[in-house]
Protein backbone atom coordinates (compact mmCIF):
# COMPACT_ATOMS: atom_id res chain seq x y z
CA UNK A 1 0.00 0.00 0.00
CA UNK A 2 3.00 2.36 0.81
CA UNK A 3 4.83 1.88 -2.26
CA UNK A 4 1.81 2.11 -4.15
CA UNK A 5 0.87 6.00 -2.62
CA UNK A 6 4.24 7.11 -3.37
CA UNK A 7 4.30 5.64 -7.19
CA UNK A 8 0.74 7.34 -7.26
CA UNK A 9 2.66 11.18 -5.49
CA UNK A 10 5.17 10.39 -7.71
CA UNK A 11 3.90 10.33 -10.87
CA UNK A 12 0.93 12.57 -10.60
CA UNK A 13 0.85 15.79 -12.70
CA UNK A 14 2.02 18.92 -10.84
CA UNK A 15 1.69 22.03 -12.80
CA UNK A 16 3.28 25.18 -11.65
CA UNK A 17 1.16 28.31 -10.53
CA UNK A 18 0.17 30.44 -13.57
CA UNK A 19 -2.46 32.67 -11.97
CA UNK A 20 0.37 36.00 -12.19
CA UNK A 21 -0.07 35.25 -16.09
CA UNK A 22 -3.67 36.52 -16.82
CA UNK A 23 -2.08 40.03 -15.24
CA UNK A 24 -0.17 40.20 -18.02
CA UNK A 25 -0.33 42.53 -21.53
CA UNK A 26 0.60 40.43 -24.16
CA UNK A 27 3.00 41.45 -27.17
CA UNK A 28 2.68 39.59 -30.17
CA UNK A 29 5.81 41.45 -31.78
CA UNK A 30 7.88 40.04 -28.98
CA UNK A 31 5.94 36.82 -29.44
CA UNK A 32 7.21 36.08 -32.74
CA UNK A 33 10.18 36.68 -32.22
CA UNK A 34 10.53 34.25 -28.90
CA UNK A 35 9.12 31.94 -31.47
CA UNK A 36 11.97 32.43 -33.67
CA UNK A 37 14.43 31.82 -30.66
CA UNK A 38 12.31 29.15 -29.50
CA UNK A 39 12.82 26.48 -32.90
CA UNK A 40 8.85 26.03 -32.65
CA UNK A 41 8.64 25.62 -36.34
CA UNK A 42 11.92 23.50 -36.68
CA UNK A 43 9.91 20.46 -35.14
CA UNK A 44 6.57 21.49 -36.06
CA UNK A 45 6.24 22.52 -39.51
CA UNK A 46 5.95 19.93 -42.34
CA UNK A 47 9.16 18.47 -43.25
CA UNK A 48 9.71 20.19 -46.28
CA UNK A 49 7.54 22.66 -46.20
CA UNK A 50 8.90 26.24 -46.21
CA UNK A 51 5.59 27.33 -44.33
CA UNK A 52 6.97 28.62 -40.75
CA UNK A 53 3.36 29.02 -39.53
CA UNK A 54 1.27 26.41 -40.82
CA UNK A 55 2.08 24.05 -37.73
CA UNK A 56 0.95 20.54 -38.91
CA UNK A 57 3.29 18.68 -37.31
CA UNK A 58 3.97 14.93 -38.34
CA UNK A 59 8.53 15.34 -38.42
CA UNK A 60 9.35 12.01 -36.76
CA UNK A 61 12.48 11.85 -34.36
CA UNK A 62 14.01 8.80 -33.81
CA UNK A 63 15.46 7.38 -30.40
CA UNK A 64 16.37 4.96 -28.76
CA UNK A 65 13.70 4.43 -26.86
CA UNK A 66 11.05 5.00 -30.28
CA UNK A 67 10.13 7.48 -32.93
CA UNK A 68 8.03 10.50 -32.08
CA UNK A 69 6.34 12.23 -33.87
CA UNK A 70 5.90 16.37 -33.62
CA UNK A 71 2.44 16.94 -33.09
CA UNK A 72 -0.12 19.51 -34.53
CA UNK A 73 0.39 22.48 -33.37
CA UNK A 74 -1.83 24.64 -34.87
CA UNK A 75 -4.92 26.38 -33.77
CA UNK A 76 -7.15 23.39 -34.92
CA UNK A 77 -9.59 22.80 -32.00
CA UNK A 78 -9.61 19.82 -33.58
CA UNK A 79 -6.08 18.58 -33.96
CA UNK A 80 -4.33 21.29 -32.74
CA UNK A 81 -3.86 23.82 -29.29
CA UNK A 82 -6.50 25.79 -30.93
CA UNK A 83 -8.89 25.47 -27.64
CA UNK A 84 -6.49 25.97 -24.92
CA UNK A 85 -6.57 28.53 -22.37
CA UNK A 86 -3.10 30.57 -21.58
CA UNK A 87 -2.51 28.10 -18.62
CA UNK A 88 -2.84 25.04 -20.39
CA UNK A 89 -0.20 26.51 -22.59
CA UNK A 90 2.35 28.05 -20.00
CA UNK A 91 1.98 24.28 -18.34
CA UNK A 92 2.44 22.73 -21.77
CA UNK A 93 5.35 24.87 -21.82
CA UNK A 94 6.91 24.96 -18.24
CA UNK A 95 5.52 21.36 -16.99
CA UNK A 96 5.49 19.51 -19.75
CA UNK A 97 1.59 18.52 -18.32
CA UNK A 98 -1.27 18.72 -21.40
CA UNK A 99 -4.57 19.82 -20.63
CA UNK A 100 -6.05 15.88 -20.14
CA UNK A 101 -3.44 16.02 -16.94
CA UNK A 102 -1.06 14.13 -18.99
CA UNK A 103 2.57 13.71 -18.74
CA UNK A 104 4.16 14.83 -22.15
CA UNK A 105 7.63 13.23 -23.34
CA UNK A 106 10.88 14.91 -22.85
CA UNK A 107 11.04 14.94 -26.56
CA UNK A 108 9.26 18.36 -26.23
CA UNK A 109 11.97 20.18 -24.34
CA UNK A 110 9.85 21.25 -21.09
CA UNK A 111 12.76 20.88 -18.84
CA UNK A 112 14.34 23.94 -21.01
CA UNK A 113 11.71 25.59 -21.36
CA UNK A 114 10.46 26.22 -17.85
CA UNK A 115 12.94 28.90 -17.45
CA UNK A 116 11.05 30.93 -19.92
CA UNK A 117 9.93 34.22 -18.24
CA UNK A 118 6.39 34.75 -17.86
CA UNK A 119 6.16 37.81 -20.36
CA UNK A 120 7.64 35.57 -22.88
CA UNK A 121 5.14 33.23 -22.26
CA UNK A 122 2.11 35.17 -22.67
CA UNK A 123 3.89 37.07 -25.62
CA UNK A 124 4.46 33.84 -27.03
CA UNK A 125 0.79 32.50 -26.74
CA UNK A 126 -0.40 36.42 -27.85
CA UNK A 127 1.64 35.36 -31.34
CA UNK A 128 0.27 31.58 -31.41
CA UNK A 129 -3.36 32.95 -31.87
CA UNK A 130 -3.19 34.64 -35.06
CA UNK A 131 -0.79 31.50 -36.66
CA UNK A 132 -3.73 29.29 -38.89
CA UNK A 133 -5.75 26.56 -38.07
CA UNK A 134 -4.36 23.02 -40.17
CA UNK A 135 -6.33 20.23 -39.85
CA UNK A 136 -4.32 17.47 -39.93
CA UNK A 137 -4.78 14.36 -37.42
CA UNK A 138 -1.58 13.71 -35.15
CA UNK A 139 0.28 10.59 -35.41
CA UNK A 140 0.72 8.27 -32.50
CA UNK A 141 3.92 7.80 -30.82
CA UNK A 142 6.00 4.63 -31.05
CA UNK A 143 7.39 3.85 -28.32
CA UNK A 144 8.81 1.02 -26.68
CA UNK A 145 7.28 -0.48 -23.50
CA UNK A 146 7.97 0.51 -20.22
CA UNK A 147 8.66 4.01 -21.85
CA UNK A 148 5.55 4.43 -23.13
CA UNK A 149 3.63 5.01 -19.96
CA UNK A 150 3.38 8.05 -19.12
CA UNK A 151 2.22 7.90 -16.19
CA UNK A 152 6.33 6.99 -15.39
CA UNK A 153 7.49 10.29 -16.36
CA UNK A 154 6.56 11.98 -13.38
CA UNK A 155 9.59 10.26 -12.00
CA UNK A 156 11.48 11.17 -14.65
CA UNK A 157 10.46 14.56 -13.71
CA UNK A 158 11.53 14.48 -10.52
CA UNK A 159 14.91 13.26 -11.68
CA UNK A 160 15.60 15.68 -14.56
CA UNK A 161 13.60 18.77 -14.02
CA UNK A 162 16.03 21.35 -12.50
CA UNK A 163 15.07 25.60 -13.22
CA UNK A 164 18.87 26.36 -12.11
CA UNK A 165 21.05 26.97 -15.14
CA UNK A 166 23.87 25.39 -16.08
CA UNK A 167 26.32 28.52 -16.81
CA UNK A 168 26.55 32.27 -16.54
CA UNK A 169 22.98 32.78 -15.28
CA UNK A 170 21.43 36.09 -15.51
CA UNK A 171 23.39 36.67 -19.15
CA UNK A 172 21.13 36.84 -22.05
CA UNK A 173 23.12 34.44 -23.72
CA UNK A 174 21.98 31.88 -21.18
CA UNK A 175 18.44 32.83 -21.23
CA UNK A 176 19.06 32.18 -25.22
CA UNK A 177 20.84 29.17 -25.02
CA UNK A 178 19.57 27.08 -22.01
CA UNK A 179 16.04 28.49 -22.39
CA UNK A 180 14.36 29.26 -25.56
CA UNK A 181 16.89 27.48 -27.82
CA UNK A 182 17.37 24.58 -26.10
CA UNK A 183 20.98 23.73 -27.37
CA UNK A 184 22.34 21.23 -24.97
CA UNK A 185 18.92 18.96 -26.51
CA UNK A 186 21.27 17.67 -29.35
CA UNK A 187 24.54 19.16 -27.93
CA UNK A 188 24.91 17.06 -24.55
CA UNK A 189 25.29 13.32 -23.78
CA UNK A 190 22.25 11.25 -22.21
CA UNK A 191 22.49 9.11 -19.65
CA UNK A 192 20.72 6.01 -20.21
CA UNK A 193 17.41 6.95 -18.93
CA UNK A 194 17.88 9.86 -21.50
CA UNK A 195 18.46 12.56 -18.69
CA UNK A 196 21.22 15.04 -20.35
CA UNK A 197 24.49 14.35 -18.68
CA UNK A 198 25.28 18.08 -17.46
CA UNK A 199 28.60 17.17 -16.35
CA UNK A 200 29.50 16.89 -19.73
CA UNK A 201 27.57 20.40 -21.21
CA UNK A 202 28.07 20.85 -24.64
CA UNK A 203 30.54 18.35 -25.10
CA UNK A 204 28.55 16.32 -28.54
CA UNK A 205 26.94 13.61 -28.11
CA UNK A 206 25.20 10.61 -30.48
CA UNK A 207 22.49 11.18 -33.04
CA UNK A 208 19.38 10.36 -31.40
CA UNK A 209 18.44 8.26 -34.32
CA UNK A 210 21.76 6.26 -34.29
CA UNK A 211 23.49 7.61 -37.23
CA UNK A 212 26.18 9.67 -36.70
CA UNK A 213 27.10 12.00 -34.02
CA UNK A 214 26.44 16.00 -32.88
CA UNK A 215 29.14 18.23 -32.61
CA UNK A 216 30.83 19.42 -29.26
CA UNK A 217 30.25 22.98 -28.56
CA UNK A 218 32.33 23.65 -25.46
CA UNK A 219 35.39 26.35 -25.87
CA UNK A 220 37.78 23.42 -26.43
CA UNK A 221 36.00 21.41 -28.90
CA UNK A 222 34.92 23.98 -30.92
CA UNK A 223 37.77 26.55 -31.83
CA UNK A 224 35.96 28.78 -34.08
CA UNK A 225 35.93 32.59 -32.68
CA UNK A 226 32.98 34.78 -31.01
CA UNK A 227 32.53 36.50 -34.11
CA UNK A 228 32.68 33.29 -36.49
CA UNK A 229 30.17 31.55 -34.41
CA UNK A 230 27.80 34.51 -34.80
CA UNK A 231 28.42 34.99 -38.85
CA UNK A 232 27.81 30.81 -38.92
CA UNK A 233 24.35 31.52 -36.94
CA UNK A 234 23.10 34.28 -39.42
CA UNK A 235 24.61 32.69 -42.81
CA UNK A 236 25.33 29.10 -42.20
CA UNK A 237 28.74 29.20 -43.71
CA UNK A 238 31.58 28.20 -41.32
CA UNK A 239 34.79 29.44 -41.02
CA UNK A 240 35.94 26.80 -43.27
CA UNK A 241 33.88 27.73 -46.23
CA UNK A 242 31.26 24.63 -45.34
CA UNK A 243 27.75 24.94 -45.36
CA UNK A 244 25.49 24.38 -42.80
CA UNK A 245 23.37 20.68 -43.11
CA UNK A 246 20.52 18.50 -41.75
CA UNK A 247 18.71 19.79 -38.90
CA UNK A 248 20.71 22.47 -37.76
CA UNK A 249 20.15 23.96 -40.87
CA UNK A 250 16.84 24.52 -39.55
CA UNK A 251 18.49 26.30 -36.14
CA UNK A 252 20.18 28.53 -38.49
CA UNK A 253 17.14 29.16 -40.15
CA UNK A 254 15.80 30.70 -36.49
CA UNK A 255 18.99 32.27 -35.82
CA UNK A 256 19.03 34.50 -38.16
CA UNK A 257 16.05 36.29 -37.03
CA UNK A 258 17.66 37.40 -34.24
CA UNK A 259 19.12 40.49 -33.66
CA UNK A 260 23.24 40.56 -34.33
CA UNK A 261 23.11 41.29 -30.35
CA UNK A 262 21.46 38.02 -29.52
CA UNK A 263 23.86 36.27 -31.63
CA UNK A 264 26.29 37.74 -30.50
CA UNK A 265 25.17 37.11 -26.67
CA UNK A 266 24.56 33.42 -28.00
CA UNK A 267 28.37 33.03 -29.48
CA UNK A 268 29.90 34.82 -25.96
CA UNK A 269 27.82 32.20 -23.92
CA UNK A 270 29.90 29.40 -25.82
CA UNK A 271 33.00 31.03 -25.56
CA UNK A 272 32.92 31.37 -22.07
CA UNK A 273 31.58 27.87 -20.76
CA UNK A 274 33.96 25.98 -18.63
CA UNK A 275 35.66 23.21 -20.22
Amino acid sequence: MFLGGSYYALTSVHPSESAQLSELTGDGYNGSYVYNAAGCASCHMVKGSEDRLSLAGGQSFGSEFGIFYAPNISMSHTHGIGAWRLDQFAAALRDGVSPEGEHYFPAFPYTDYEKMTDQDIVDLWTFWQTLPAVETENNEHDISFPFSIRRNLGIWKVLYTDVRYVSQEGTRGAYLVEALGHCAQCHTPRDMLGGLDKSRWMKGAPSPDGRGNIPAISPSQLKWSAEEISEFLTTGFTPEYDVVGGHMAAVVDNTLRLTPEDRDAIATYLKKLPD
